[in-house]
Formats: C-alpha cells, sequence, structure tokens
C-alpha cells in the first residue's frame, strides 16, 4: 500500500502533458469540491500545465458545506487558477418540482450528474478536457455516480487507493485541513462517504489491496478481515462492475467498437 510519492507525482503529471497533448488541448477542467480528491489532482494539473491552463469548477448546491465552498476558494487562490462558481441549486430543484422525490440518493445522484453536464460543456468553451477525481477505492467500489462523478476524460488518480491519494497530497502541499477533512461527496448536510460504505477506507483500501492488487483468495482476506467484512466488499465490486465498463455494443460486424476496434484514443493516421 505504500507508495513513492515523488514518483507517483511525477508519472501522473507526465500522463497528464502525454495525454492533453495527444487529444492537442493544453488545459483541463476540474470539478473542485474542497475535498482532498479534486484538490490532489488540481495540484497535478497545475503541475502539469500551469495555473493559466488549469480551470477550477466550483458547484456547491443549497445543502452543501459552507466550508466546502470556502476551501474550495482558498485552493483556487492559493494556486492561482481560473475558476468559475456555479450554484446548482436552480438547476437540480427545477427537476425536482416536476419529478418530487425525498430519497437522498436520487437527489445526489441527479447531483452529480448536473455537475458533470457543467464540467462538459465548460471544457467546450474553454476547450479542454474533463479530468476525473474518483480514486480506485471509489471506482471499486461503485462509490460514485455512472455518468455523475465517475465520468471524465482522463484520470490520473484511479489507479491509487483513498488512502495513498491522501500521502500524495501530503506530498503536493495540498493544505493539511483539506488532508483531515472527513470524505464526503456533500451530497446532503452531514454525509460522510465512510457512513454510507459502513467501513473506514483504511480498513476497506487494505481488504481491497489484498483481493485486487495481490490476488489473494477471498476465503484467506476473511481469515484476517472477518467474512461478513469482506464479502460485503466483494459485493460492492461485483454488483457496481457496470458503472466500470463502456455501454455494451451488440457484434454483428467484422470490427466492433469496444471490443475489436481498439486505441487508447483515436488518433488519424
Amino acid at each position: 500500500m505504500k507508495i513513492n510519492p515523488e514518483i507517483v507525482a511525477k508519472t501522473a503529471v507526465n500522463f497528464i502533458k502525454t495525454e492533453l497533448a495527444r487529444i492537442g488541448m493544453k488545459k483541463g477542467i476540474v470539478g473542485l469540491s474542497g475535498g482532498l480528491d479534486s484538490t490532489t489532482v488540481l495540484y497535478l494539473l497545475v503541475r502539469a500545465v500551469g495555473p493559466e491552463n488549469s480551470v477550477a469548477v466550483i458547484m456547491p448546491h443549497r445543502v452543501s458545506s459552507p466550508s466546502s465552498v470556502e476551501d474550495a476558494m482558498e485552493v483556487v487562490r492559493d494556486l492561482g487558477v481560473k475558476h468559475y462558481l456555479i450554484d446548482i441549486t436552480p438547476m437540480v430543484e427545477a427537476y425536482f418540482q416536476a419529478m418530487p422525490t425525498e430519497d437522498k440518493i436520487l437527489r445526489g445522484n441527479k447531483m452529480a450528474r448536473e455537475r458533470m453536464s457543467i464540467l462538459y460543456d465548460i471544457s467546450a468553451r474553454e476547450e479542454g478536457l474533463v479530468i476525473g477525481t474518483s480514486n480506485k477505492s471509489e471506482i471499486l467500489l461503485g462509490y460514485g455516480t455512472i455518468y455523475g462523478d465517475l465520468a471524465s476524460a482522463i484520470n490520473p488518480i484511479g489507479d491509487l487507493y483513498k488512502t495513498q491519494v491522501r500521502a500524495l497530497a501530503r506530498y503536493l502541499g495540498v493544505p493539511d485541513k483539506i488532508l483531515q477533512k472527513k470524505p464526503s461527496a456533500d451530497l446532503w448536510v452531514g454525509q460522510t462517504d465512510e457512513g454510507e460504505l459502513g467501513i473506514t477506507y483504511e480498513e476497506a483500501d487494505r481488504i481491497l489491496y489484498e483481493l485486487v492488487d495481490l490476488r489473494v483468495p477471498p476465503e484467506e482476506v476473511e481469515e484476517k478481515y472477518g467474512r461478513e467484512r469482506v464479502r460485503g466488499i466483494l459485493t460492492k465490486i461485483f454488483k457496481n462492475h457496470f458503472k466500470r465498463l463502456p455501454p455494451q455494443i451488440l457484434k454483428i460486424s467484422l470490427r466492433t467498437v469496444g471490443r475489436d476496434f481498439l486505441y487508447s484514443r483515436d488518433v488519424l493516421t
């Protein structure tokens, strides 16, 4: 689980530079929540392309914690990047006036997708790529909204567990108050990631690392961490696998997009 944050930072910065250049773009767009993951990604982006080519988009809802916006604005000022501050309350609540619900998950999903819609609009206006901010823990556990916060053009932290992102953030100089903040998608008052998951990221990451990276048989992992806990994580991994896949296309032709016609990026030859 231990990483060399200096090497990881250099690799991530090179990844961002390479992918932007491959597509012929200079700018990156980050949805900045004021939390650990998005702040870390913005720090990486600034290292890769400079503050002049880094754009942060802060998108609070009326239920968002005021401190989240304050922390995000402080990061924007410290890094000297261009930013947009867009209140998503009018758009989200207009929808729920027509389609009422008090279901927190439904409301949270709508908020996440509204934010991603805004990010892609701004990416077109700024001619930049949307940079992903979901970590490996979230991706494996399915803790995110498909076509919402899980969407992006490229993701420099998607292969880092949450605890590894924290180590990288510390190396990059992310402010202590963000490093120490309880992880939260900020979708409703008092919401925390670990409260919803029912397990701390530190515990989940150790189990995920053994199951996924080391390929330790589940039975052996259960002996260390308990059958119920490990089975719960495995269930989340498999149940949410659809979120990690592009839409399935029925194969009819000789070369099917996503199956036989495979390129890391579209290129002209």
